[in-house]
């Protein structure tokens, strides 16, 4: 599986960059739009962001909420608000920069502290997750620096062929 093994690796290297250690704080500023690949957005530092123009989100940020949807909230709660299993990811998200997030998700992690047992498990062989994590990230972004409501985005860009043929790709379909 190339692009599982592809994955991996991006995400180890990731997390070694991550571990270089440097405090990390979001806000609206940091996630502005720098650059624009066809409907894929970034900041000035490369990382991947999202575009919210009079209401309407862009795809990624979107589908970020659907996935998030399918497979975050049931321990992060709704809207990544958290819950008695997980952290509030809208909260989280202020403190932790793109590659500590893709290593976590990836790899999991675990917080064992004083009766307070929590055990994010690792979705890096989960399709589901590993193929749309930087729309993961963009959602929980928006959410994060307070550019994004609670709830389903009202309106959303088309699904850029861009993203159809990465998601074919990576799904295998």
């Amino acid at each position: 599986m190339p692009i599982r093994m592809t994955f991996l690796a991006v995400t180890a290297g990731l997390a070694l960059l991550a571990s270089q250690g440097s405090t990390y704080a979001d806000d609206k500023a940091a996630a502005a739009v720098a650059a624009d690949d066809n409907g894929k957005y970034t900041d000035k530092e490369g990382s991947p962001t999202f575009k919210i123009n009079d209401g309407t989100v862009d795809w990624y940020t979107y589908s970020g909420y659907r996935r998030f949807n399918s497979e975050c909230h049931v321990c992060h709660g709704a809207d990544g608000a958290g819950s008695s299993f997980a952290p509030a990811l809208a909260e989280s998200l202020k403190n932790i920069n793109y590659a500590d997030f893709m290593s976590i998700v990836a790899a999991g992690r675990k917080n064992l502290s004083a009766g307070n047992e929590k055990v994010m498990p690792a979705f890096g062989e989960n399709k589901n997750v590993y193929c749309y994590m930087d729309d993961l990230y963009v959602y929980l972004r928006a959410r994060a620096v307070g550019d994004l409501p609670r709830g389903r985005p009202a309106k959303h860009e088309d699904k850029p062929q861009a993203a159809k043929d990465a998601e074919a790709s990576c799904m295998g379909g």
